[in-house]
């Protein structure tokens, strides 16, 4: 992301910022297209937990995950 909110913005031109970053990220790819490709990112990576061993992070990885998911599955229907 290259918008970096200043603290002096007010809180509407914050969400514009915020909402010209998502309309930048989803021209790449649909919504569901970004689901889909973070549920591949975070299968390889419980995949690979095996070779790099356990990780105290993981479930605080999952509910980011999460939330990306949710995030695109929302945008996907606003988007409807």
């Amino acid at each position: 992301m290259q918008t970096q909110p200043n603290s002096d913005e007010s809180p509407d031109s914050k969400h514009l910022a915020y909402g010209r970053e998502v309309a930048e990220l989803l021209s790449q790819s649909s919504a569901s297209t970004w689901t889909n490709d973070l549920w591949d990112i975070y299968s390889g990576y419980m995949v690979a937990q095996r070779e790099m061993g356990h990780n105290l992070r993981a479930a605080d990885i999952f509910a980011s995950f999460k939330e990306l998911v949710f995030f695109f599955q929302k945008v996907g229907e606003v988007k409807s």
